[in-house]
Order: structure tokens, then sequence, then C-alpha cells
């Protein structure tokens, strides 16, 4: 059964940084785009960065304006998203999907459980 397992999360003040990693296993890891996603308290969960490991193309959400930056470590089936600048706004509960319909979380074929973040103000 493939498996997402995504680590990282915690409690940052409001400006700090953090990294999330998803570990892949149980399946090819070039054959899928990795994705995070993220879905705060009372919202719909929304696509945050993509990458094809498998091409080296990243994607990204227009709102994260630099602040994070997606990468992986094929060798370790590892993909990371760096967290800077952080804002309250961006407390929610961040997962790793994989698939090719990033940024539609539809679109996605597995999902990691998630991690949740809060950043305090």
């Amino acid at each position: 059964e493939v498996q997402l397992v995504e680590s990282g999360g915690g409690l940052v003040q409001a400006g700090g940084s953090l990294r999330l990693s998803c570990v892949a296993s149980r399946f090819t890891f070039d054959d899928y785009a990795i994705a995070w996603f993220r879905q705060a308290p009372g919202k719909e969960r929304e696509g945050v960065s993509c990458i094809a490991t498998s091409e080296g193309s990243k994607y990204y959400a227009e709102w994260t304006k630099g602040r994070f930056t997606i990468s992986s470590d094929n060798a370790k089936n590892t993909v990371y998203l760096q967290m800077n600048s952080l804002k309250h706004e961006d407390t929610a509960v961040y997962y790793c999907a994989a698939g090719w319909g990033f940024p539609e979380p539809d679109g996605m074929d597995y999902w990691g459980k998630g991690t949740l973040v809060t950043v305090s103000s």
C-alpha cells in the first residue's frame, strides 16, 4: 500500500520558519508529482506547492510569494517544504499528496495524514 508520512509541523512564532518533510514509500517516486496542500479550520483544502521529481519542475501557489520552497531528495524518497516568514494565517494542517492533479485536491491519488502547523501572532 502506498504511504506518505509527513513530519516537521509544530508551533512557531510569526516570522519564524519550519521545514516539513514527506517520506513516500511503496511506489516509484518518479511516477508521481508530489504536492503539499493545506487546510485551515473552516476552510477548503488548498494547494501550496508541487514538484515533479522526474522533471525537476516546481509549482507554487501565488500567495506563497517566495516564502515557501519545495525540494526533493530522490534517494530518500522525501520531499521537503521550507516555509519562511510564517504568518498567523499560515496556520493549518499541511498534507502531502501524490498525483498529477495539482492544485486540485480531487486530482491527487494518495494522501498523507497531515502535520499541524500553528503560527502564533
